[in-house]
């Protein structure tokens, strides 16, 4: 067994007050009830940066079911390894118990059932009891820091004693700025090759260096993620769009022809073009602490596709013959959900009409309750190189907004009820037949 370096709470920066309450909430019961739990991952790392962590994950001692009977808001999630979700609202603390890297042996059966698999039952599995063990296996918080991709994503926060802890030396790489793999990373990338588009986001969102054999080993093996799911990397892409750092991360991509196997357009479309593009995006981010929700996919598929010229017809609408299905729209190997192409191209078609300055006050109300407005004035905001024209729909908006409210106010307040004037009552003629008639006739 490693012996850590353990930091106390006097030799570091991080403070709890930096930490989500939520999950801090949820470290604070798991200790309580005397389980490990450690604040884990990127989140350490970003905090000793003076960054906001998007996520703010959690590895712990206690098994998925133990932490469920902790939480009534848990949900447990996967087949492959079994995970905690915490919700609070919209929000989600994941909670992962420790586990260990398998061996080669445990890996070459992945048939056999080993002894920390974990059952799963149900009525699909016909009375059998199935073990999904690739990767439920459990372990320490030692080997669950080995098991890591790269040193600085291992590193620990004790909630016990405040202090971190590092089994990697990621401290001292995240002083050197420095990339490093844990293990071999020709090994490490055969295991997993969207590591290596990892190894790139992360040195470009933090302006660090990648190890020499880092290097060595992407130009070795990047025509093995081409084995990648395309699902995952396109998801990548998206996080790469989203980081703020899209342009350096697309150029060091195209350096090392990591898009070469996957999205050859893209390999092939590294030109001013799409660097301008990727830097206006880059530059709109950076606006907010985090990744605003305006920067939709679409959004952000237009900035990869359009300086390309649509990326070999992708945004060119298709005719097809009757009976004919529409082929799947992709970049590449990589698929493109057909909602977000189709409204990539409701976008630009759009973005032409809030151009025209001279449209009639009608025509622009009308424009603002079309479905892709507020995508479309986010696009004019980051490629429209037009600033009035967006100030312009925005005071529109805001005066729109305003006379809408009043107007609204104004039918909703009750009428006041007018009081009618009481006039004498009258009373009613009746005609009868009564006995002093009959007297008067007589007379």
């Amino acid at each position: 067994m490693r012996t850590p370096l353990v930091v106390p709470r006097a030799g570091h920066t991080i403070s709890r007050k930096q930490i989500d309450p939520d999950a801090l909430r949820v470290l604070y019961r798991l200790h309580e009830h005397q389980y490990v739990a450690y604040l884990v991952g990127g989140s350490v790392r970003d905090l000793l940066l003076g960054l906001r962590p998007k996520d703010f994950d959690i590895g712990t001692s206690a098994h998925p079911y133990q932490v469920k009977r902790l939480f009534r808001n848990c949900w447990i999630i996967g087949r492959r390894f079994r995970l905690a979700h915490v919700r609070f609202g919209s929000k989600t603390v994941e909670v992962a118990t420790f586990r260990r890297q398998l061996t080669p042996q445990e890996l070459a059966g992945v048939d056999a059932q080993p002894p920390h698999g974990i059952p799963i039952g149900g009525a699909a599995d016909h009375g059998h009891v199935r073990l999904l063990h690739r990767d439920n296996t459990f372990g320490t918080p030692e080997e669950d820091a080995f098991r890591r991709d790269f040193t600085i994503n291992a590193l620990f926060y004790d909630i016990g004693s405040l202090s971190i802890i590092d089994y990697t030396g990621g401290l001292d790489d995240l002083r050197n700025r420095l990339i490093r793999s844990i293990g071999d990373p020709g090994e490490r990338f055969v295991e997993d090759p969207v590591r290596m588009l990892r190894a790139v986001a992360m040195a470009a969102r933090l302006e660090f260096a990648i190890d020499p054999p880092i290097e060595a080993a992407i130009a070795t093996y990047r025509a093995e993620i081409a084995k990648s799911a395309p699902a995952r990397l396109i998801e990548e892409l998206y996080k790469l769009l989203r980081s703020g750092a899209s342009e350096r991360a697309f150029r060091m991509l195209a350096e090392r022809r990591l898009l070469e196997q996957v999205a050859a357009p893209l390999q092939r479309g590294g030109s001013e073009a799409l660097w301008r593009s990727l830097a206006a995006l880059d530059a709109y981010r950076r606006r907010f602490a985090a990744a605003p929700d305006t920067l939709t996919n679409p959004v952000l598929l237009g900035s990869l596709l359009v300086p390309l010229g649509g990326a070999g017809g992708v945004l060119a609408p298709h005719r097809v013959a009757a009976g004919d299905r529409e082929p799947a729209p992709s970049i590449g190997m990589l698929p493109l959900a057909r909602r977000d192409v189709d409204r990539l191209r409701q976008i630009l078609g759009l973005e032409r009409r809030m151009l025209d300055m001279g449209l009639s006050p009608r025509a622009r109300r009308a424009l603002t309750h079309r479905g892709p407005f507020q995508e479309t004035l986010t696009w004019l905001d980051v490629h429209g190189h037009a600033p009035e024209v967006v100030e312009h729909w925005r005071g529109f908006i805001e005066a729109a907004g305003t006379f809408e409210a009043k107007e609204e106010a104004e039918v909703a307040e009750p009428r006041k009820r007018r009081r009618r004037r009481r006039g004498r009552r009258r009373r009613p003629f009746i005609a009868h037949d009564t006995p002093r008639h009959r007297d008067t006739e007589e007379k």
